[in-house]
């Protein structure tokens, strides 16, 4: 699938790594861990408007998703364990979007993401 230049707009993704030790304030290890994630990076895609009744839902019926980004490399470094900022970038505050499912083809990529709240 080839999209027009005109329609990809830019968004941030930073992909998952792992976990790591929550240390408190005293160096003392807690016992709990916290996520961490690579830099965000930059990547354009066409993204949806927001769902609405008449769109086919590519991702099936019962996952939850209120847009949908499809990129023209099917290789792009997106996973269902990945953050994305839309319509801002990570210096503006923390992610406002997840990604709920992933449909890799031969030729593109189409993720299917959810709106967040983080504060």
């Amino acid at each position: 699938m080839r999209a027009l230049l005109r329609n990809k707009r830019p968004f941030f993704a930073a992909k998952y790594i792992g976990t790591e030790p929550i240390i408190d304030g005293d160096g003392f290890d807690t016992g709990e861990e916290k996520p961490v994630y690579a830099e965000p990076v930059r990547l354009f895609g066409n993204i949806s408007p927001s769902r609405g009744e008449t769109e086919t839902l590519q991702f099936g019926e019962s996952l939850e998703y209120d847009r949908v980004i499809s990129l023209e490399d099917p290789n792009a470094d997106i996973d269902e364990f990945s953050r994305l900022w839309l319509d801002r970038t990570p210096e503006d505050g923390a992610h406002n979007y997840i990604v709920k499912a992933v449909a890799r083809s031969l030729n593109s990529l189409s993720v299917a993401i959810k709106r967040v709240d983080v504060r």
